[in-house]
């Protein structure tokens, strides 16, 4: 590594990685793999695979592929291989060559099956699924032989090849691995190879098979087909890597890749599961997979979080074989970290409550220069109009409060951000709303308070004349629950913990005018409110929609810290 390159990160992973080098095994070569399978899409837990795949190929001049595992037709999709594609580029990696996919390989699949039964270590088996999970045994039972499980090498060639005809009905057939029964590790109790499945149309190869092989006889042969050298996958595949290493022995082919197991991603306040992701979309509880509560990709993208943001975490969380559950204050950092070095500065009021000047010309139109980042002199600065009547935030005004409160009360004053010091000198009522203060500012004070005089309260404002109508989407996290996914231990369903506040839609706030020239995904530090950014779905309406990424502190800790 040369001085101008950057420190590596230290892992387990990559401490084997340099042993298989030095030791000159698959001649010094890495290659890695990101294999998802395309029914449904990403979500956080992936993109700490992706960095791991994609980053140790990178650092070791090595290549990784992106292979679509797409052996279950009935829950794959185009969409999903689509989305999947995007959400790799978009965190800034490039794959090797063109995407590949598991169902290409079918063919040598299929001739593959054919020679573990013609060396006797496969065969067809007419038990139903209820039978073979009967037969099975359990963890603390030995499995029982299949009637089938010695039938003549000739029949189960004959019968297999029939399957593949289409002659039998979906269940009335599977081929089985024949390994042992009796084994403690219960996936190498002659697991299922191939099952029967008509009437689906495979998104990507149509109808031109009516057997499918199982994932964990795919999945192998798959990684030895491209080379692979190091077949990187979540604890949950540890026990079944004797099952990876059978395969792989037991037929002719010359490369045998190294799986190696890392913990998955646990991260509070959310859940990972894609079948309960899947549960969320299709039972309407979200507004589908990119919305920006979801802990996908997809949905943290459209909620303004940055690749850079997402890449940091998972360097943060790191690669090991311990699981842990991470903080969601973690995640939420660093996008603040990034957006408050990168992220310019707006004003927006999101509650507005109109301010009327009283002792300003009513024709009268001034620019305020304002910066676009305090600490960045290089990001530029903007022109602010300024005039007789602007809108400030509800919050910003009480009729009365102790001294703690620091902006503007009846008879009190507070300075605009960037412009004049005002004082309220009258309430406007419709009933019990106040819908409307009458002001008066000091011309003296433009910017800055004269000798004497200092006003400790600076509020945000926008002027009335030139702001923007625009919606605002107040995200917040999914659950109220920081582990939705130990429901079950307290007897509920991880949906009972949906957080009902996830989502507030403020349809009449106001934007400064130099949001019109926003563009989708673009993010702003919306002043003393948060990060926010312009909704990417969302850009073809009469208003901009501006979805909140992350509020400017961890309100959550604070809540966490007083047992709320």
């Amino acid at each position: 590594m040369s001085e101008t390159e950057p420190a590596r990160p230290v892992n387990f992973i990559r401490q084997i990685i340099e042993a298989d080098i030095q030791a000159g095994k698959h001649g010094g070569r890495v290659a890695t793999r990101f294999p998802p399978e395309p029914n449904g899409y990403l979500h956080i837990g992936h993109a700490k695979s992706i960095c791991l795949n994609f980053g140790v190929a990178e650092d070791y001049r090595g290549t990784c592929n992106l292979r679509f595992d797409d052996t279950n037709p009935g829950k794959e999709d185009i969409e999903f291989v689509e989305a999947i594609q995007r959400d790799v580029q978009w965190l800034g990696f490039r794959w090797n060559g063109q995407p590949l996919f598991a169902s290409d390989y079918f063919e040598k699949l299929y001739g593959f099956a054919v020679e573990l039964i013609e060396k006797g270590r496969a065969y067809v088996c007419d038990l139903n699924a209820e039978e073979v999970r009967d037969y099975r045994g359990t963890l603390t039972e030995p499995g029982r032989d299949s009637p089938w499980r010695n039938r003549p090498v000739a029949e189960n060639l004959d019968l297999f090849a029939r399957m593949r005809a289409g002659e039998f009905p979906d269940g009335a057939r599977v081929l089985r691995a024949k390994i042992d029964m009796a084994s403690p590790n219960i996936n190498l109790r002659d697991p299922t190879l191939y099952r029967i499945r008509h009437g689906v149309t495979h998104h990507h190869i149509g109808q031109s098979w009516v057997i499918y092989p199982t994932y964990d006889y795919t999945h192998p042969i798959s990684d030895a087909l491209e080379g692979i050298t190091h077949s990187l996958c979540t604890l949950e595949f540890e026990d079944h890597r004797p099952l990876y290493d059978w395969m792989l022995d037991n037929i002719t082919i010359p490369c045998h890749p190294q799986q190696i197991e890392f913990s998955r991603l646990n991260l509070q306040y959310t859940v990972m599961s894609k079948r309960r992701l899947t549960r969320l979309v299709d039972e309407g509880f979200v507004e589908g997979w990119d919305d920006p509560r979801m802990p996908t990709i997809a949905g943290l993208r459209r909620r303004g979080y940055t690749p850079a943001s997402i890449r940091e975490f998972c360097a943060r969380i790191g690669v090991t074989r311990s699981d842990n559950i991470v903080e969601m204050g973690m995640l939420e950092d660093c996008i603040r970290g990034d957006l408050n070095e990168t992220a310019p500065r707006r004003m927006a009021v999101l509650r507005p409550l109109k301010v009327v000047i009283e002792n300003y010309p009513e024709d009268q139109v001034e620019e305020i220069e304002a910066q676009n980042h305090p600490q960045n002199p290089a990001m530029g600065a903007r022109r602010l109009p300024f005039c007789r009547e602007i809108y400030i935030d509800r919050n910003d005004f009480m009729e009365e409060a102790s001294s703690k409160f620091k902006r503007l009360v009846t008879g009190g004053e507070v300075r605009l951000r960037y412009g004049y010091v005002i004082r309220c000198d009258q309430v406007i009522r419709n009933g019990d709303e106040v819908v409307e203060l009458h002001c008066s500012y000091d011309p003296a004070t433009l910017g800055a308070d004269p000798v004497g005089r200092k006003v400790k309260g600076v509020i945000h404002w926008v002027s009335a004349r030139h702001g923007i109508r625009a919606e605002v989407r107040m995200y917040d996290r999914l659950f109220t629950h920081p582990l939705p996914d130990a429901a079950r231990e307290e007897g509920k369903e991880f949906t009972d913990f949906l957080n009902p506040d996830s989502l507030h839609t403020l349809t009449r706030s106001i934007v400064e005018p130099a949001l019109a020239e926003a563009r989708p995904g673009d993010a702003f530090q919306f002043e003393r409110e948060g990060y926010f950014c312009l909704d990417p779905a969302r850009v073809h309406g009469a208003e901009p929609v501006f979805n909140r990424t992350v509020t400017l502190r961890d309100t959550w800790a604070k809540i966490a810290g007083q047992g709320g």
